[in-house]
């Protein structure tokens, strides 16, 4: 990158973006904004993103680094680009709305699917790697080179800059973008499992017993794999999803018991009159849906929350096991619940012992067999199931083992 940053203090870095946080919040709600929430795009787009770039990111030159009120082919008008950053904003008045569809060349679109079409409309060389929607109060964050970049959105408000300035720090590093939104994204998931986790206790007529606190626990371990399985390609595309979809509240209990049994039998033992739904999914080996246990009723609300917001809203295939390992552990375990907490360690000090010592020559050797060019396709998946059989007979660090294996041997063999 071609950005001058200025070396600045970490106090200074604090004053910095705590004075450009206070500034836009006042703006913002402010009676000159014409009203709560509202500050005009057109008229402070260009000082906001300057503003931001210098104050908080430290970058000297900032007017050179961003473009505004770009043409594309299809004659829209690009916000801000960053080149240096691969970056596209699509930028809001304060306040708006950044889920609802506007009028735009004839059709409503959303203002993440206004930015899609305008980076669509760029030559190759020129389209970025993330968009950044905005509306001055609030900043999402997608990344196009997920195969669903509208979901597994990195999402923060102005307000929490003053503690995680880091979350824009990908604009002055790219390699730390993916990392800051896997982090995020774990958190969130773990805290929707945690929800998921209290919405489901609440409907067990007895969840301190021993019987149904097991029977809660299990339920919440089986949806985080079917959740997980989707998004990273085990199950067919949207089929845990499109299968939840088709029912209403009352009848997610037999649904999830249906489910939960053909996983676990083997395709031909399976009743032949079974739908074309169920069919579909894989039999999962292993003993993890072996033996029934007491799921009970749903409601409305607690059908949203796992269908639109765990499974619709969230991209599992980029969960870092690491994070949400610890978080989901805090979920199930009691003790910890009692206690308030729900905590994980750092994943960037567990990589620092973990990665010289084995992880960095199993990743090479991923990459080699990935990379090979003089295999067949057949020679790559030996080589491959090989590879993943050496992951299985190795034991080193439990989570570390788990992090490394779903983003690298089972992706990989799976793929």
């Amino acid at each position: 990158m071609a950005f001058e940053v200025s070396l600045w203090s970490p106090a200074e870095v604090g004053a910095d973006v705590g004075a450009f946080v206070d500034y836009w919040q006042a703006l913002a709600d402010g009676p000159d904004s014409g009203g709560p929430g509202r500050v005009s795009e057109d008229q402070e787009t260009q000082n906001f993103w300057l503003d931001l770039m210098s104050r908080v990111l430290g970058v000297r030159n900032a007017t050179q680094e961003c473009r505004f009120e770009q043409r594309t082919a299809g004659n829209g008008l690009i916000d801000v680009r960053i080149p240096a950053a691969s970056v596209l904003v699509e930028q809001k008045a304060g306040g708006v709305d950044l889920d609802r569809p506007e009028p735009r060349q004839g059709s409503l679109v959303t203002p993440f699917e206004q930015a899609k079409r305008y980076v669509d409309a760029l030559p190759n060389r020129e389209k970025p790697d993330w968009i950044i929607v905005s509306n001055f109060l609030t900043f999402r964050v997608h990344d196009l080179n997920k195969e669903h970049p509208e979901k597994g959105v990195l999402e923060f408000g102005l307000a929490d800059l003053r503690q995680k300035p880091h979350l824009l720090d990908f604009l002055l590093d790219a390699s730390l973008a993916r990392e800051t939104l896997e982090q995020e994204v774990s958190i969130k998931a773990g805290e929707l499992i945690g929800e998921l986790h209290a919405a489901l206790s609440r409907q067990y007529l007895d969840p301190d017993s021993v019987e149904e606190s097991h029977a809660l626990n299990v339920l919440c371990v089986r949806l985080v794999f079917c959740l997980y399985a989707e998004d990273a390609g085990l199950f067919g595309k949207d089929t845990f999803l499109g299968y939840l979809s088709g029912f209403e509240a009352g009848q997610m209990r037999p649904a999830l018991l249906d489910l939960f049994k053909v996983l676990d039998t083997p395709p031909e033992a399976r009743d032949p009159y079974l739908s074309d739904t169920l069919k579909a999914f894989p039999y999962v080996n292993g003993g993890l849906f072996a033996g029934e246990f007491q799921i009970p009723q749903f409601t409305a609300e607690l059908k949203t929350l796992l269908v639109e917001r765990t499974a619709r809203d969230t991209d599992w295939s980029r969960i870092s096991p690491t994070i949400f390992g610890g978080i989901f552990e805090s979920t199930l375990n009691p003790e910890t619940r009692r206690s308030g907490g729900m905590h994980y360690t750092d994943p960037v000090n567990i990589h620092k012992v973990i990665d010289p010592l084995f992880l960095d020559g199993l990743k090479a050797e991923l990459e080699a067999i990935l990379n090979d060019t003089t295999l067949t396709p057949r020679q790559k998946t030996n080589r491959l199931t090989a590879f993943q059989d050496k992951l299985a007979s190795q034991r080193y660090l439990e989570t570390s083992s788990t992090d490394w294996i779903q983003i690298g041997g089972t992706y990989a063999v799976a793929a």
